[in-house]
């Protein structure tokens, strides 16, 4: 793998980072004008979407940036103490910006009016539970692959998105950052504004969660210590 400077890593979380968002947002929408009410089909061609354009992008931009898209997975790379704050600040700033772009970009394509804000309320105990598991179980399924089959990183996080979308409550959003791009679109993915910040908190403490429990889950012990 080559070395790539600050600049281009921070380019392609952002470049990442629109096309995730884009392909969230603008899928959402697509499936909603086609599914004529039926939630379940929507839902169906949100994560199929979802799920491919995360192996696409991880499989491209992973040996430039880590192909992190997701502050939860940034914070969890600072605690292993593979970036810098300094760095870890910096990829934040471009998945928040590259994917509020994309957002905005979906609305245009669309024909939809820019700058909205979600009506869509997603609230409560169970659907904290669905963000912590969702998340805990992305963050799990990134560093046990990346420990022990690190080239199926790209299609294990598409396929587990995949799942997620449909054995939480949540319909596992998983990211901080497109938590908040979601809350600016009044579509099929969106979350009401006031219920962004109970998302957070569970994406952050299942991404914490996962951290304690790999660190000692993969760590290899002598066979005398047994």
């Amino acid at each position: 793998m080559g070395v790539f400077s600050r600049a281009q890593k921070l380019g392609a979380e952002a470049l990442g980072s629109f096309f995730l968002f884009v392909t969230v947002v603008g899928s959402g929408i697509m499936a909603e004008n086609l599914a004529d009410g039926n939630v379940a089909i929507a839902l169906l061609g949100n994560t199929l979407a979802t799920g491919a354009i995360l192996f696409v992008l991880i499989a491209i931009l992973a040996p430039i940036s880590g192909a992190h898209f997701n502050p939860a997975v940034t914070f969890v790379m600072l605690l292993r103490k593979e970036l810098s704050l300094t760095d870890a600040t910096l990829f934040v700033v471009m998945q928040l910006v590259g994917g509020l772009i994309g957002v905005w970009a979906a609305h245009i394509m669309f024909e939809l009016p820019v700058f909205q804000f979600s009506e869509k309320t997603r609230t409560g105990g169970g659907q904290w539970l669905g963000e912590l598991i969702a998340t805990f179980g992305l963050l799990f399924t990134i560093l046990g692959t990346v420990r022990f089959r690190p080239e199926w990183v790209a299609p294990a996080v598409g396929l587990y998105i995949s799942a997620g979308y449909w054995f939480t409550s949540s319909t596992s959003f998983a990211n901080p950052a497109i938590t908040v791009g979601r809350a600016f679109s009044n579509s099929f993915a969106g979350i009401a504004p006031a219920d962004v910040i109970g998302f957070i908190a569970a994406q952050f403490a299942g991404a914490a969660l996962a951290w304690m429990v790999t660190r000692w889950l993969f760590q290899e012990v002598d066979c005398y210590d047994q």
